[in-house]
């Protein structure tokens, strides 16, 4: 009777230690609690498939079952979100990468710094047009931080890190604000050589499809005619980086994207284009030259150069940092890995830069 009577206590005590932690939530506004679960309660979904967990809700109250930890998250989350949206900080849809970007942010900080990652997710925020932007990776904080405080940031990265998107929200944030006058996009034609004169239409309609996804990143945050009427009033200027020889840049935000198919003359000249009151992000990906065999990317040299100098900032996102599809971190990390096996890259590894 003793070795059955301790058989029944033993598996009364695996079955309580196997039995998932759970825990209840509640809401006192169940009018904003749409918004936070998403259509079909898709928000919650995207949480249990991140977590592991399970989310089982009942009026304006939650069941959240699994892992303590991931319960204790899920938790964090949810009323973090029902915070912001109660203080009207949060855009009329909440998009996946929010959900992601606010556990991902969460979740790699530990209990002391918890409170300091939260209070970073609410302050460094950026109002652009009818966008709320928020960070959503560690990393990405400290490029608001960057940008909020130097005059000139160099981002390196891989697509999909948010690099183009998060430069043009702060630029729209700046002009909305009245904080400069004017926004300057532009970039290096490289698949036409810089020779635009053979393509149809006016300047424009020659430069425009290589500028496709900073007007795609524009007319996310302003409205279509919003955009042309800016553009068409000198607000905002779109044009080839050959164009911006002998100027001076002031009162301005100037971005200059795909930096790394820039020549070492042109980053020079481009650089010291910087007028009063103004600020400059140049964004490239180091892993994506498009210039003549053996011709040295401007990215890279004016890096090694510049890296120095307290007064510029630098920062560079990895396939971690990935904010689109999930899929295109995987695929990033796949390319990564297979690029050091083959010693591909090596030329333009931000890494073998700041070694030497």
């Amino acid at each position: 009777m003793g070795r059955l009577s301790l058989r029944v206590d033993l598996k009364k005590k695996l079955k309580k230690h196997n039995e998932p932690f759970s825990k209840i939530i509640s809401f006192d506004n169940n009018l904003i609690l749409p918004l936070i679960f998403g259509e079909h309660d898709k928000n919650l979904k995207i949480i249990e498939k991140k977590l592991n967990i399970s989310i089982v809700p009942r009026g304006n109250f939650l069941k959240i079952s699994g892992q303590e930890e991931s319960v204790n998250l899920t938790s964090q989350t949810l009323n973090k979100l029902y915070e912001q949206a109660s203080n009207n900080q949060i855009n009329n849809v909440i998009e996946s990468g929010e959900i992601i970007g606010m556990i991902n942010i969460l979740k790699k900080s530990d209990s002391d710094n918890k409170e300091k990652a939260i209070h970073n997710f609410d302050s460094l925020n950026i109002s652009a047009g009818r966008r709320l932007i928020k960070p959503r990776s560690k990393r990405q904080i400290e490029y608001f931080e960057l940008v909020k405080k130097k005059e000139m940031v160099f981002c390196c990265g891989p697509a999909g890190t948010g690099k183009t998107y998060l430069a043009v929200a702060f630029a729209v944030s700046m002009l909305k604000s009245g904080a400069i006058e004017k926004i300057i996009l532009t970039r290096p034609a490289v698949e036409a050589g810089e020779r635009l004169g053979f393509l149809p239409g006016d300047l424009k309609e020659k430069i425009d499809p290589f500028l496709r996804p900073i007007y795609d990143a524009l007319n996310d945050m302003l409205s279509f005619s919003e955009v042309i009427k800016k553009i068409e009033s000198g607000f905002i200027e779109i044009a080839p980086l050959a164009f911006m020889r002998g100027r001076t840049l002031s009162n301005s935000f100037i971005i200059l994207d795909e930096s790394q198919n820039t020549t070492s003359v042109q980053m020079k000249m481009f650089l010291t284009r910087l007028g009063e009151n103004s600020k400059m992000v140049i964004n490239g990906d180091l892993s994506q030259v498009d210039l003549p065999s053996g011709t040295r990317s401007g990215l890279r040299e004016s890096i090694n150069i510049l890296k120095g100098m307290k007064d510029i900032g630098f920062i560079e996102f990895t396939d971690k940092d990935v904010v689109r599809n999930s899929l295109v971190s995987k695929i990033v990390s796949k390319y990564e890995d297979f690029e050091k096996i083959q010693g591909v890259g090596k030329e333009y590894s931000f890494k073998s830069i700041k070694k030497k």
